[in-house]
């Protein structure tokens, strides 16, 4: 069972989280800042961290840059600020996705399965794929096609790769957009 900790300052908030949480099959323990959050996170090690942005004592920025320090747990931001900037900045500073309040749900849920599946996949063996005539060298990110130079984007690359690295595998729209969401998380952080 894997173990989520919430941290939010509004008890209301925190209690529609743990029971939704818990009836989908998490673990959940609560923080009401970051201070908390960082006790909290220290000795419960959870799977993934869902943030709010904007509390007392320690907001939510403060948290992911201290706590970083220590460790790559997953951290999904839960913002009511709409502007890009903050997004942007959360992103930057190690968030691996944010949700806007008000949100549904069934999309948050979707959101902390699909960042867990992420940080859960095994690391790729092969750094040359193989696929008839098309090559894909991951540590050099260089696609060949019968010997010749096939120049991709960044997000075709990373679609490329995820098709070859699971051939026969169907894809679905959101498994093409959490690549790309991974790919775009990763760029963010180097």
């Amino acid at each position: 069972m894997k173990t989520i900790l919430v941290v939010d300052d509004k008890p209301n908030i925190t209690r529609l989280l743990r029971d939704y949480l818990s009836a989908q099959g998490f673990r959940v323990v609560a923080a009401t800042d970051g201070q908390e959050a960082l006790y909290t996170a220290r000795h419960k090690q959870p799977d993934l961290i869902l943030l709010d942005i904007m509390m007392p004592e320690m907001d939510g920025y403060s948290f992911i840059r201290a706590y970083r320090k220590e460790r790559e747990t997953p951290i999904i931001l839960l913002t009511a600020r709409l502007e890009e900037s903050d997004k942007v900045l959360g992103l930057e500073m190690g968030a691996d996705d944010y949700v806007t309040k008000p949100f549904g749900m069934s999309e948050l849920v979707a959101r902390i399965r699909a960042v867990l599946r992420r940080v859960e996949q095994p690391p790729q063996t092969a750094e040359v794929l193989r696929a008839g005539a098309l090559s894909l060298d991951a540590g050099r990110r260089l696609v060949l096609l019968a010997d010749r130079s096939v120049d991709l984007t960044p997000s075709e690359f990373s679609l490329l790769a995820a098709l070859m690295t699971h051939p026969g595998h169907v894809f679905s729209r959101l498994d093409l957009l959490e690549v790309l969401q991974a790919q775009f998380a990763a760029g963010v952080r180097s």
